[in-house]
């Protein structure tokens, strides 16, 4: 298998670069996972500016760390489980409450609701049950945070498929197994 490394802020390109400044400014940190996307200044541009423009769609900061964490946990993404469990922490969740939302059993209903709704779509490659689609909109939602909450799970499948093709290091604590 080719081995994949993280490009350092020195091997980038300028375009690449300026993005990095940005991240490094509100993350605290460039995370490996953003400078192996700046091997394609094209690509990290336009995964910032998508996922930044979803922060103004139907799903607040909160729920949208646990649903990273739920298309994570369906696509096997141990760099995002790890990067995404410190983010949920930060942002009002528990440890506790993050295998819990992984794993589909929070005790709120709209989590398991939402789980559901999530698996559907990517195991059936953007289509979803009737019933899980029926729950969603049993919700309150509307067909706009359905759309949002497809882009949340591309936004998020790109990352995790990212990782998964690199393998590069994660740098940020393990994410705990679900049981």
């Amino acid at each position: 298998m080719r081995s994949f490394t993280v490009p350092h802020y020195d091997e980038a390109g300028a375009d690449a670069r300026s993005v990095f400044d940005q991240i490094k400014k509100t993350a605290g940190k460039l995370p490996n996972l953003y400078a192996t996307i700046g091997y394609s200044p094209n690509a990290l541009t336009s995964y910032i500016a998508f996922t930044q423009a979803q922060a103004k769609g139907s799903f607040h900061t909160k729920d949208r760390e646990a649903i990273y964490l739920i298309v994570s946990q369906i696509n096997g993404c141990p760099y995002c489980l790890a990067a995404h469990t410190v983010s949920a922490l930060k942002n009002g969740w528990t440890e506790e409450d993050t295998l819990l939302v992984r794993a589909g059993r929070f005790p709120e209903k709209k989590w398991q609701v939402l789980h559901a709704f999530i698996k559907s779509i990517i195991e059936n490659r953007g289509e979803a049950g009737e019933t899980e689609l029926d729950a969603f909109f049993g919700l309150g939602y509307k067909e706009a945070a359905l759309i949002d909450l497809v882009a949340l799970v591309t936004i998020m499948s790109f990352t995790n498929y990212v990782y998964r093709l690199t393998k590069i290091p994660i740098d940020y604590p393990s994410a705990k197994p679900i049981s």
